[in-house]
């Protein structure tokens, strides 16, 4: 995640392997911030496999939902510290991205959340989900009641699902390109001081800085320093 402006990082990451297909499925989430937040100092973190939480829970006749929290509790457990200014750190803010995968035929119980948070269910894959006593048989987006505890039971096919949801910002919303303001003003000013200095320069020596395979997954910062899972 980055937090700064609103504007948002792609990161490009190798193919693992070499001699057969390298299927990719992503998502890329804007998260914004608050009009106070909007000039902060960016901010990433890398998020390696090992630090977010998976869990794995299992209805009466067995079958299996599991639940892994990139943002947001559940269980007991935290997902990994989100930027320090992310509206995601503030406790009141209620944020989450899960991705829920549930096996053939599953029961889950999709626990509430706090009163006045929205949530909104990302249906993509699968043939069909029962939400309450609503069937979904097509991939949707599907906006829920988030302070009620909700059954899910999923259909014959595996299915997967990705959860967002938040406390509103309730704040004014122009967006134009990777930048998101409060204010056309704001969003010229932004265009303005992107082209005046790119917002302090891209610190690597070319655009698509490539590092040699054999030195293994290990992300590098802008200020040089590099990290490498345990």
């Amino acid at each position: 995640m980055t937090a700064g402006r609103g504007i948002v990082h792609a990161e490009m990451f190798p193919l693992r392997e070499r001699q057969a297909g390298n299927r990719a499925e992503l998502f890329q989430i804007w998260l914004n911030l608050p009009r106070a937040g909007k000039m902060v100092a960016p901010h990433f973190t890398m998020l390696w496999g090992r630090s977010i939480p998976e869990h794995v829970f299992a209805d009466v006749e067995g079958r299996e939902t599991r639940v892994v929290t990139v943002a947001g509790a559940l269980a007991g457990r935290e997902a990994p510290p989100p930027p320090p200014d992310s509206w995601a750190s503030r406790p009141d803010s209620d944020v989450a991205i899960w991705t829920i995968t549930m096996a053939p035929g599953a029961r889950f119980i999709l626990p509430k959340a706090a009163s006045g948070t929205r949530r909104t269910l990302y249906f993509f894959r699968g043939s069909r989900l029962r939400l309450a006593e609503a069937e979904q048989a097509s991939h949707a987006g599907l906006e829920v009641v988030a302070d009620r505890a909700m059954l899910l039971q999923n259909g014959p096919d595996e299915s997967e699902i990705l959860l967002l949801q938040g406390h509103p910002i309730g704040e004014p919303v122009v967006q134009h390109g990777p930048f998101v303001m409060n204010t056309r003003p704001e969003i010229l000013q932004a265009f303005a001081d992107f082209q005046e200095t790119q917002f302090g320069g891209w610190p690597w020596p070319s655009d698509g800085p490539v590092h040699p395979r054999e030195q293994g997954r290990f992300a590098i910062h802008a200020d040089g320093r590099r990290e490498q899972p345990d």
